[in-house]
């Protein structure tokens, strides 16, 4: 049933052109997602299992804190510079140039932000306070992500694949020798900069042997305040957004203990490593959304349509086994000091039906100028998510944790937009793309 609408809800791509572009690019994506997953996941487990759930816990903790912070540095630009350079390729030296400054920039305010900020909290353990300091840096060395959006512009996503593959496949092999050499915790933070710091030089050597040349990128003030102007509101949604995926680690460790975060970030780490596959395809087939709405509204929606299809048949696909095999899959993987994750995972699995729904509509904000819209319904569901936290976590825990995410992100993708007359025509897009799964 559900591989028969998947099949179908593909077909009807064939039909546009630049099919072959965006299948190859998705194909790409895929592939560098596939890679990433199977080995992240088999390191992380290995890693997890290694540090045990104390020093696990108070690792994802650091993880989780620094993320908060990471909208600083990627400033929500992304789509919007894929955006503009599909519109004035003419002027991508500009665009890409501001672009980069201005996440170095963001990189730099985000490290002196969350080391802040973990002071400002009263965080004493130097441990904690170094791991924070560590992984936080990581945002400077993501300003060469630009590079990575000229190539998703121009739908050959490939090329950044290979050269962002090496230094993964790298730096796993250094954290398979960090574990057979008993390494300590902060190593692995060291090796998780470096990560970063690798597939920025790989970037730039792969732009330049493909003919480009970074050095002809310039600053503009008028193209900063252009990009800023329409990438402020995704800042803050960026913000919200992380609050639904991290906010409860950072919780659970101030209201419970790094043991309690080292289960739940167990269970999270199976239930979000899923998410790869909507962001890969989105990707992929929003460059021809938004060229859709420049020449039909009829294909413009018809095509939202289906990505939505698509992406919720997908999303319960792995939902439901999935809730059946959580306890299973805990145990035979992380051991039977995670086991209590077991039930947490059963229930945190079900955020991604809502999670995929909120990417596939996300080229639509987009393409509408309604950014500020889509803020403010993430902003509400965030607030949900902490008010829930705060009533769910004292009581059951990690479990009260992911029945409070799965809450608040089906109220910021779905449910909210059914309250809002501007977004009342997206809603019954999702929920004619849910009844359509149900007629099969």
């Amino acid at each position: 049933m559900l591989s028969k609408l998947k099949l179908q809800n593909l077909s009807k791509f064939k039909s546009h052109s630049g099919l072959h572009a965006i299948i190859a690019n998705t194909g790409w994506l895929f592939a560098d997602r596939i890679l990433r997953m199977g080995a992240s996941l088999v390191i992380g487990v290995w890693i997890a299992r290694y540090l045990g759930v104390q020093q696990y816990g108070l690792f994802n903790y650091a993880l989780a804190f620094v993320s908060l912070f990471s909208p600083i540095f990627t400033l929500g630009l992304d789509d919007v510079v894929v955006r503009h350079i599909i519109r004035k390729s003419s002027n991508k030296e500009e665009i890409l140039g501001t672009t980069f400054w201005l996440k170095l920039l963001g990189g730099i305010v985000s490290v002196l932000v969350a080391i802040g900020s973990v002071l400002f909290l009263g965080e004493r353990e130097s441990l904690k306070i170094l791991l924070v300091a560590i992984l936080a840096i990581t945002g400077i060395f993501r300003a060469a992500d630009t590079i990575e959006l000229w190539f998703q512009s121009q739908v050959q996503s490939k090329y950044t694949v290979i050269a962002k593959n090496i230094a993964f496949i790298l730096n796993s092999l250094i954290k398979i020798a960090l574990i057979l050499t008993k390494a300590p915790l902060l190593a692995f933070a060291w090796v998780t900069l470096a990560e970063f710091v690798m597939s920025a030089i790989g970037l730039m050597i792969v732009y330049q042997v493909k003919g480009f040349s970074f050095w002809l990128w310039r600053w503009s003030s008028t193209v900063a305040k252009t990009l800023l102007k329409e990438s402020l509101p995704l800042i803050f949604s960026g913000f919200a957004i992380l609050i639904f995926m991290r906010i409860d680690q950072i919780m659970l460790g101030q209201m419970i203990g790094d043991k309690e975060v080292g289960i739940y970030s167990a269970a999270v780490r199976i239930s979000e490593i899923w998410y790869f596959i909507p962001a890969a395809i989105v990707s992929s087939v929003a460059p021809s959304i938004y060229a859709a709405k420049e020449k039909s509204e009829s294909v413009y929606y018809q095509r939202i349509g289906q990505l939505l299809r698509l992406l919720i048949c997908i999303s319960l696909a792995i939902a439901l086994p999935m809730t059946f095999l959580s306890n299973t899959i805990i145990i035979v993987m992380f051991g039977s000091g995670y086991a209590e994750a077991g039930s947490i995972l059963a229930v945190h699995i079900w955020t991604s039906l809502f999670v995929f729904m909120g990417l596939a509509t996300s080229p639509w904000f987009i393409a509408e100028g309604l950014n500020h819209v889509s803020l403010g319904k993430t902003l509400s569901g965030a607030i949900f998510n902490i008010i829930l936290n705060l009533l769910l976590i004292p009581k059951y825990a990690g479990f009260g944790a992911a029945i409070a995410t799965i809450i608040s992100q089906a109220i910021a993708a779905f449910l909210s937009n059914g309250f809002d007359k501007r977004t009342q025509k997206l809603f019954k897009i999702q929920v004619q793309s849910l009844l359509r799964f149900y007629k099969y």
